[in-house]
């Protein structure tokens, strides 16, 4: 994966208004949620990333920005994602998107979570597909072409948004704003293990197939909280249902690596 800028690209600090986090800030911010949303894009070359504008993928790729796979992430630092696909009715052709069982947007919302990864505690929502028009023509957003060998495979849109008064206000300001959140529900998961499948793969499981995940038998299971790796476990019993029993919290450096 390449990440390449120009100094000409949209950015959060082109419209200096109230609520945007600062150019410098903003700029290692956004590189690193494009870095990590393309280690998880399923497609078929790896891709570069390179500085685009959203006026320029409005007026070339309308209909695409129409049907564009979008979520909001809400935190500390609170951010509007937005993929478009280039070619989006051939993924959804792979999905089997007539058979209901897999949409464009369940394959697009891992690559979104890792993008969104990056940006530290909170929540994303549920992905859509929608009109992301106004995301890619808001001066704020800072938009990348995606592309591979010669190719447009689609674009990557994120709008960063601070939360509250300026980040460096110090600690007090950061637990207030994550107050406001307090009782949002996250999903917490178990993972005992992981595989790679193709979609092709996954449309010919059928009821007593075996799936051989990457884990050993005795290893210790992974703890996530919103798809963010944050503990170690042990699997057990508790009254005939499955718990796990917390062995090791990790630290905010050990759960990003």
């Amino acid at each position: 994966m390449t990440l390449q800028r120009s100094a000409s690209a949209q950015s959060p600090s082109a419209a200096g208004g109230a609520g945007v986090i600062g150019s410098g800030h903003s700029d290692g911010v956004v590189d690193a949620a494009v870095a990590a949303l393309l280690t998880v894009l399923p497609t078929p070359t790896i891709l570069t990333a390179t500085a685009g504008s959203g006026a320029v993928v409005v007026g070339r790729a309308g209909g695409a920005v129409h049907g564009a796979v979008v979520a909001s992430f809400v935190g500390a630092t609170s951010a509007d994602l937005a993929v478009v696909l280039a070619d989006a009715g051939s993924l959804d052709a792979a999905a089997g998107a007539e058979s209901g069982l897999v949409s464009r947007d369940d394959i697009i919302r891992p690559a979104l979570e890792r993008a969104a990864g990056v940006l530290g505690l909170g929540v994303l929502g549920d992905a859509r597909i929608d009109d992301a028009t106004a995301l890619f023509l808001d001066a704020e957003t800072v938009v990348f072409d995606l592309t591979g060998g010669g190719v447009t495979f689609g674009w990557f849109a994120i709008r960063l948004r601070q939360n509250g008064t300026a980040a460096a206000t110090g600690d007090r300001t950061m637990v207030g704003n994550l107050g406001r959140i307090n009782n949002v529900e996250m999903a917490l998961t178990v993972e005992i293990g992981r595989t790679r499948m193709t979609v092709r793969d996954v449309l010919a499981l059928e009821p007593g197939a075996v799936v051989e995940l990457d884990r050993s038998v005795g290893s210790p299971a992974d703890i996530l909280l919103n798809g963010r790796l944050i503990a170690h476990g042990e699997i057990v019993v508790v009254d005939q249902d499955y718990a796990v029993r917390i062995t090791q919290i990790l630290d905010v450096a050990e759960s990003l690596t």
